[in-house]
C-alpha cells in the first residue's frame, strides 16, 4: 500500500462502479485495524503521525467510495474525464427540460404529499441514472458519457435536498 495508491488500489477492489457497500465498509474496517493510531501508540510521535495520515487517507477513500455518486465521478476522474463543475454546465436538453419541470411542480406545489410524491420521482430518476452510469462505465467504457451523467445526477442531490429542506418547513 502506497499513500498516493486510488482508492480502488487501497481498497483491493477493482476499478468499477458496481460495488458492494458491504464490501466497501469489510475492506474500511481491515484497513483502519491496520493503520489505526492507537495501534502504533507505543511506537513515538513519527510513527503516530504517519499512522494519522494514513488513517485520514482510509477515511476518505471510504466516503469516496461508499457513495455512488461520489465513485462514479472519482472513477471519471480516474479516467481522464474530470467533471470539472465550475468550467462545464453542458447537460443534455432533455435533462434541462426535466429540470425546469422539477422546479416548476415544487414550486406549485401545494402540500406535503406532493412534495413527497416529487422526491419519490427523483428518488426514481437517480436510480435509472445511477444504473445508466454503471452501464456506461463498467460495460460501455463511455467515460465522457458518464461524467455528463453525473452531473446530472448531482444536479438531482442538490434538488432533493432543497425538497428535504421543503418537507422539514412543511413539518414532515
Amino acid at each position: 500500500m502506497k499513500l498516493d495508491d486510488d482508492d480502488f488500489s487501497l481498497f483491493g477492489l477493482p476499478q468499477r462502479q458496481a460495488q458492494t457497500r458491504a464490501e466497501i465498509d469489510a475492506r474500511w474496517k481491515d484497513l483502519q485495524a491496520q493503520v489505526h493510531p492507537d495501534k502504533f501508540a507505543t511506537q513515538g510521535a513519527a510513527a503516530q503521525r504517519i499512522a494519522m495520515q494514513w488513517a485520514v487517507r482510509v477515511n476518505e477513500a471510504h466516503q469516496r467510495l461508499r457513495d455512488p455518486l461520489k465513485r462514479a465521478a472519482y472513477l471519471c476522474e480516474l479516467r481522464g474525464a474530470p467533471l470539472r463543475l465550475n468550467e462545464n454546465t453542458r447537460m443534455p436538453t432533455a435533462f434541462l427540460m426535466e429540470q425546469m419541470a422539477w422546479r416548476e411542480a415544487l414550486d406549485e406545489a401545494g402540500g406535503a404529499a406532493e412534495v413527497q410524491q416529487l422526491d419519490d420521482e427523483l428518488a426514481q430518476r437517480e436510480n435509472e441514472l445511477l444504473a445508466e452510469v454503471q452501464l456506461l462505465l463498467d460495460e460501455q467504457g463511455r467515460t465522457e458519457a458518464a461524467a455528463e451523467q453525473v452531473r446530472a445526477l448531482m444536479f438531482i442531490a442538490k434538488f432533493r435536498s432543497d425538497i428535504d429542506r421543503r418537507l422539514d418547513a412543511l413539518g414532515q
